[in-house]
């Protein structure tokens, strides 16, 4: 059953196969419901993967949205933890 608060539900689940945490997509999804797609996409930038961050920016990411054990999880982990969040 769709989620009544993620207001394009197609974008949604395509941001979060491409690896986007759930409040990402969110997000995106509803400001292009909103807005329309061209729209936020012309404004969007584009952010580097995950697996290219540091251990170090994966941390204080993990520490922003406050995922409990940050401080002992391996790069997989802290990666695995920020995109399911």
């Amino acid at each position: 059953m769709p989620n009544p608060s993620i207001k394009d539900e197609e974008l949604y689940r395509k941001l979060r196969d491409e690896g986007n945490s759930a409040e990402k997509a969110a997000r995106i999804a509803n400001a292009s419901a909103r807005e329309g797609r061209s729209e936020v996409g012309a404004r969007g930038g584009r952010a580097a993967s995950y697996e290219e961050w540091t251990v170090e920016d994966l941390r204080e990411r993990a520490s922003e949205l406050d995922i409990d054990g940050r401080s002992s999880m391996t790069k997989d982990e802290l990666v695995n933890a920020l995109r399911n969040h």
